[in-house]
């Protein structure tokens, strides 16, 4: 037995992240070989996009649980424990579970280590993890399964699911997935396989036409948000979210939502298209009191998250210009305020002016710091930067205050955040994992991806 405790096998898995990203599929075919394809015996839902893949899958688990179904759920990252990216029926893998899964798949991991193929990374390890926990431990219906980085070489793509999920195309890791839509789209577009049915709400005209073309070479039926399904909202004086649903099948009508943020109707959308795709092709049941009552509960960290009251303050981990794009927006229209103040630390691979760019119009207090991890983009050249989109934009009333400790930033956040301001903690899931954690007293959390 290579490791004693759970902390030790999780130290082993997340360790792996020093190693880095390797894009490809060669390394967890053959991890599933040596335990003789186990993946082969699930039902996957496969989930691709830029941004709101973790809501969309959230969505789609809930609803699937409140109609009777066993379900599994594999995500990234993960904002308290590591347990908390894989979950059978809403709870997470037991520790237990994770201790006797990795020291059976240590050893096999090893010997890969030592071939021209190279050791498996933090993702392949999860990964193959979370396929033993499904196919061996807890035997779901189906599995809700998120892809961690792209689609095609990803290490989720080793599986041919029932129902393939594309939520959108944006610019985030582009040193691995290319410089242009077409290109990230394309690499989005490897999780459609032959005959397996594709719902997206993919809306720029280049992305999907690469879609199109990769679903018609696959002879895979292509659902689309607004052209095969859509939404209507309903303006609600409680600030409740409601929404009609029209699709090829069925219409739903009143359907609220607990995810708050407009882009929700749209992963909404895309869930209940999948859920209709999987009623048509595989005869699930599914009452619409159910799917209702299922999207009225879902809950989801991190994403316009309230996680303290007094004073006012709320974390997501939007972290892409997309990511901000949709934060911005959701501030405007959800929330009330007399000041806004934003906390924001960054990872050093991301287009900061472009995510600023959304942002420091908004905010009356910029705070600029780190998050605790090694690729951290340096808080004093991000507030270079911050200072001069500051002065390009005339932002006169804009206050940027720097300071890298993330706890101080957060101590002053709360000092100059009044009764009627707003706060709103932002930038890399590293940092809102770490200060959601300090403020709802998380002891346990072990924060990370």
């Amino acid at each position: 037995m290579n490791f004693h405790t759970y902390q030790e096998a999780v130290d082993w898995i997340t360790g792996l992240h020093a190693f880095g990203i390797k894009p490809g599929l060669k390394r967890i075919e053959k991890l599933m070989e040596a335990f003789d394809h186990p993946h082969r015996r699930l039902k996957f839902i496969h989930v691709a996009g830029t941004n709101g893949k973790g809501s969309t899958c959230a969505m789609i688990d809930q609803v699937l649980r409140k109609c009777g179904y066993d379900v599994g759920k594999f995500t990234s990252p993960y904002i308290e424990k590591y347990t908390d990216r894989i979950t059978f029926n809403g709870e997470p893998i037991p520790e237990e579970e994770v201790l006797r899964l990795a020291n059976r798949i240590k050893p096999v991991a090893d010997e890969i280590g030592q071939s021209e193929l190279g050791y498996p990374t933090m993702f392949e390890i999860s990964t193959a993890l979370a396929i033993l926990y499904f196919a061996e431990v807890t035997y779901p219906y189906f599995v809700v399964w998120e892809t961690g980085l792209g689609g095609r070489l990803d290490a989720t793509n080793i599986v041919v699911p029932i129902v393939s999920v594309i939520t959108n195309i944006g610019t985030d890791h582009t040193e691995l997935l290319g410089d242009t839509v077409e290109q990230i789209a394309a690499e989005k577009a490897g999780i459609i396989k032959p005959g397996v049915p594709v719902v997206t709400t993919v809306e720029q005209p280049e992305a999907a036409a690469v879609l199109e073309q990769k679903a018609a070479a696959c002879k895979s039926t292509l659902y689309r948000y607004g052209k095969q399904f859509d939404f209507v909202t309903s303006a609600r004086e409680d600030g409740e979210q409601v929404m009609q649903f029209v699709g090829p099948f069925r219409e739903y009508h009143d359907i609220t939502l607990s995810l708050k943020g407009a882009h929700q109707y749209k992963n909404a959308a895309l869930a209940i298209m999948t859920l209709e795709v999987l009623r048509q092709y595989y005869a699930i049941i599914m009452e619409e009191d159910d799917l209702r009552s299922a999207l009225a509960e879902v809950k989801w960290p991190g994403r316009l998250e309230p996680v303290q009251d007094e004073p006012r303050i709320i974390v997501d981990g939007a972290h892409n210009p997309e990511g901000a794009e949709v934060l911005a927006r959701a501030i405007k229209e959800s929330y009330s305020y007399e000041r806004l103040h934003i906390m924001a630390g960054m990872m050093s691979k991301k287009h900061h002016r472009e995510y600023f760019r959304h942002i420091l119009p908004l905010a009356d207090t910029l705070i600029i710091t780190q998050p605790e991890f090694g690729q951290a983009k340096d808080a004093l050249e991000l507030t270079e930067l911050v200072t001069d989109m500051k002065r390009e934009y005339a932002l006169d009333r804009l206050e940027i205050v720097t300071e890298p400790d993330w706890r101080k930033a957060l101590a002053r956040l709360q000092r100059m955040t009044g009764p009627k301001d707003l706060a709103v903690v932002t930038g890399s899931l590293y940092l809102v994992a770490d200060v959601r954690s300090m403020l709802l007293y998380q002891s346990h959390s072990e924060k990370g991806w």
